[in-house]
């Protein structure tokens, strides 16, 4: 299973310099409730048109989203092991509560501080 981190899925879905491999659409993909909201915020912010919005719902039904229940809320109030930004700790509390109901999860990001700290939680990266 890969954690689909919001840095990924913008970059497919924008076409930025970095795209994930094709081989990424092939697992089975999660992530936060999070993912939905900061893919479309930023469409928005693009002023992005009827293509953007139909790749992003798309992009958004290959992906199952977990809530944000008051467990993964109450984990991303804990301290992580590397400084992480807040939206950064909702999606890695969201993978560390899946990795501790015995889900293997791999997270898919580009971001290098979530990546660390990730790492140190015992949550492998996808080469991406």
């Amino acid at each position: 299973m890969i954690y689909l981190d919001t840095s990924v899925a913008l970059a497919h879905l924008l076409g930025e310099d970095r795209v994930p491999p094709a081989a990424l659409w092939d697992h089975v993909l999660v992530s936060s409730r999070l993912l939905e909201y900061e893919l479309w915020t930023r469409v928005h912010a693009r002023g992005a048109g009827r293509a953007a919005g139909d790749a992003a719902r798309a992009l958004l039904g290959r992906v199952a989203l977990a809530e944000l229940s008051p467990v993964v809320l109450e984990r991303a109030l804990e301290p992580f092991p590397s400084p992480v930004r807040t939206l950064d700790a909702l999606h890695l509390a969201t993978a560390a509560y899946l990795r501790a109901h015995g889900q293997p999860v791999q997270l898919a990001t580009y971001d290098e501080r979530m990546a660390e700290a990730a790492g140190r939680l015992g949550i492998p990266r996808y080469a991406c």
